[in-house]
């Protein structure tokens, strides 16, 4: 049973980490001890609760908790992206992987023993994310590990931008918080871009580079007030390439962009070789300058392609997140801006310790208007509008 102060948790937040989400932690924690500091609340020198996953030199592992978190209010943060982590195995050095990211986790929770009052697993870049959804006899690998998650008795699992947010039907009865990295990411285009060319539809046009992104895309273009465009992938379905079938030709989905700015929106860039492929198009077609904004910079492929098509003018700035890692190679590069969603992360702990309400994380409308330097209109205006009205339906703006 959960004790509860009014609506006000009495229990203490305490934070664990996989190795690979010890990057991540620290800054989340640096944060979330400023916010508390704001506050006035009684501050711990840490919200880190010490904990180890170790190796075995066959690559085998066990998780062993140091401090104590029994009554507490747990979160633990694993990053199955970061591939700077590394342990060795039979001698040589070898990254960790998504998969051994995942089993980290679960042996931090089995140590766990169902100590904490609560546990939320804080995972950015859901595992298996892109595996959402089945065809054929394949492997539907992110429900089942949400499955597994709930199975050890987490309460709550909190992701950025999951790749499809349908896959939370897998686990009904839980939580599966999807949070959106959007503001942090216009917030950034817009520091980045606010002496080069202003944010109206006869300068700036947003394109999504696929048919599934286009909602997230969507999202940018609506609040931007510009246009929105895409690219429909037409794919060869005769052959499977690295498990997927090739792309023949993007198909642009739009009007005439000559002369105008295009920001690619997508949540994900892996070898990026689909939006650096999106870029030619739209430079044929006559677009200015092109801007990309993601959620997770993976580079899968490495930097060498990127390199080459900023030196050609093909793009500006590639713009993403710290959700996941990002090596340091890729934080020096002149084109690339790192997006920072700590403080947000921080944020999002913080309000759901105290059982505060998280709608204001969740909806960035009204940040992004005053980022944009536009005015939402007040409650009172808007309820005296709605008296005036014959309409019966008043909708708010969504801030409210």
């Amino acid at each position: 049973m959960i004790r509860t102060r009014g609506n006000i948790r009495d229990f203490p937040i305490a934070i664990l980490t996989t190795p690979g989400g010890r990057q991540l932690a620290d800054a989340v924690n640096e944060k979330l001890v400023e916010i508390s500091g704001e506050f006035g609340e009684p501050l711990p020198p840490t919200f880190l609760r010490l904990s180890e996953n170790y190796r075995f030199q066959n690559g085998e592992g066990k998780a062993v908790i140091i401090d104590s978190i029994r009554g507490t209010d747990l979160f633990i943060i694993v990053d199955v992206g970061n591939y700077g982590v590394k342990y060795k195995r039979y001698g040589k050095n070898i990254p960790i992987s998504p998969d051994e990211h995942f089993q980290d986790l679960k042996r931090i929770l089995g140590a766990a023993k169902n100590m904490a009052q609560r546990t939320t697993v804080i995972m950015p870049l859901l595992y298996e994310s892109r595996q959402h959804k089945m065809s054929g006899r394949e492997s539907l690998d992110c429900a089942l590990a949400l499955q597994e998650l709930v199975n050890f008795n987490v309460d709550t699992i909190v992701t950025i931008d999951a790749h499809n947010s349908h896959v939370m039907n897998a686990i009904p009865m839980h939580g599966l918080e999807n949070l959106h990295a959007s503001y942090q990411l216009i917030e950034a285009f817009i520091l980045e871009t606010e002496n080069k060319f202003s944010i109206n539809p006869n300068e700036l046009v947003v394109c999504s580079p696929d048919l599934g992104g286009l909602e997230r895309a969507r999202y940018f273009a609506e609040h931007f007030g510009v246009h929105l465009t895409g690219f429909y992938k037409f794919r060869d379905l005769t052959r499977v390439v690295n498990g997927q079938n090739p792309i023949l030709e993007h198909k642009f989905l739009g009007a005439d962009i000559k002369g105008k700015n295009v920001l690619i929106v997508d949540d994900l860039l892996a070898s990026g070789n689909s939006l650096i492929e999106s870029a030619q198009e739209l430079k044929k077609l006559g677009a200015a300058k092109v801007y990309f904004a993601v959620t997770y910079a993976l580079f899968s492929d490495g930097f060498k392609a990127f390199n080459k098509a900023w030196e050609t003018n093909l793009f500006e700035k590639v713009i993403a997140s710290n959700a996941t890692y990002l090596p340091p190679e890729l934080t020096r590069k002149e084109w690339f801006i790192e997006a920072d969603v700590t403080k947000f992360l921080a944020k999002f702990i913080h309000s759901f310790n105290r059982d505060a309400s998280i709608t204001k994380l969740l909806n960035s409308t009204s940040r992004i208007n005053k980022l944009l330097g536009r005015k939402l209109p007040s409650r009172d205006n808007v309820i005296q509008k709605g008296k005036n009205s014959s309409s019966k339906h008043i909708e708010l703006p969504l801030d409210y």
